[in-house]
């Protein structure tokens, strides 16, 4: 850290003393007085690195198309991680959730987007990289918008229904340290015949429900989205993780503390319009890997 100023080489050592005694409310606050002072410090393996801090992330102008929003993943990464919320409605259940995650973060440098579909203004927690969608825009393209703009080393998709009870980040993680791993989270599901799905412990399963699920960011960077033809979110989880399945990857089991609370969207879609928009979604799914039992744990071949 030589060639750098005295005060803020001072400051770097007070944060990694109050790090090491685990006052990260100290450590977070000297993060802060070093970025004041336009330098950053990035904590690696080997210890923290500073260097002075980039341009502010440039908020992407309100009510933008899906396919207009500006991707930082030609960026190196910043944080630890990226936290993805998508609001569609119900925007307190996402602040429940930032907080979650924001008080169980364990020292970690953490991301979040939202990307909000309402075609509402309101006021998000400071440092959220909140990004306007225009109102009604599909949950794969809504999703898919947010994920171009991760910074983080590991990407974390989540739904508002989902409150962090503890560390979530810190063994999903963990798990995708594992380079044969592909996608992770602690709901997970396996099929014998490509069409009726059952929860699973694993920890290897056919695919991760997108309640919470995460994945390496090189994977997003190297093309990894969520189909657009899912306007609703049934099933679009199941077909991410077949498409990682099919780079020879796996999904994984990764046991996380976490509440799960009413799913709004389910809630408030009738039965009728639920099996409807299911129906098309698993269809969808079919229509690209119909026969594709070689990528299930199983490996059967039942057909139906």
């Amino acid at each position: 850290m030589s060639g750098l100023p005295d005060d803020v080489q001072r400051l770097a050592a007070e944060r990694e003393e109050a790090r090491a005694r685990r006052d990260f409310a100290a450590a977070d606050a000297l993060r802060d007085r070093i970025l004041d002072a336009g330098y950053a410090v990035t904590d690696t393996p080997d210890g923290p690195q500073l260097g002075p801090a980039q341009a502010p992330v440039p908020a992407p102008a309100a009510r933008m198309r899906p396919g207009d929003v500006p991707s930082l993943l030609e960026r190196p990464s910043e944080f630890d991680a990226t936290v993805h919320w998508l609001v569609q409605g119900w925007p307190e259940d996402v602040e429940r959730g930032i907080e979650s995650f924001e008080r169980h973060r364990g020292g970690r440098s953490v991301q979040h987007v939202i990307v909000d579909v309402t075609g509402e203004d309101r006021e998000w927690p400071v440092g959220c990289d909140v990004v306007s969608l225009v109102s009604g825009t599909g949950w794969g393209d809504a999703r898919n918008a947010g994920l171009v703009r991760s910074l983080g080393d590991v990407v974390i998709i989540v739904d508002g229904s989902v409150e962090a009870a503890g560390d979530a980040i810190g063994p999903l993680a963990a798990s995708l340290e594992d380079a044969t791993v592909g996608v992770t989270g602690p709901f997970g599901i396996v099929t014998e015949d490509l069409h009726d799905f059952r929860e699973s412990e694993g920890p290897d399963v056919d695919a991760i429900e997108a309640y919470l699920l995460a994945v390496r960011r090189d994977r997003v960077a190297s093309g990894l989205r969520f189909d657009r033809g899912f306007k609703f979110y049934r099933t679009a989880d199941i077909e991410l993780s077949f498409q990682l399945k099919d780079r020879g990857l796996r999904a994984v089991v990764t046991s996380v503390p976490v509440t799960r609370h009413e799913h709004r969207v389910w809630a408030s879609t009738s039965e009728a319009d639920r099996e409807r928009l299911s129906k098309r979604n698993f269809y969808r799914f079919l229509d690209r890997w119909r026969g594709r039992h070689d990528l299930t744990v199983s490996g059967g071949e039942r057909e139906f």
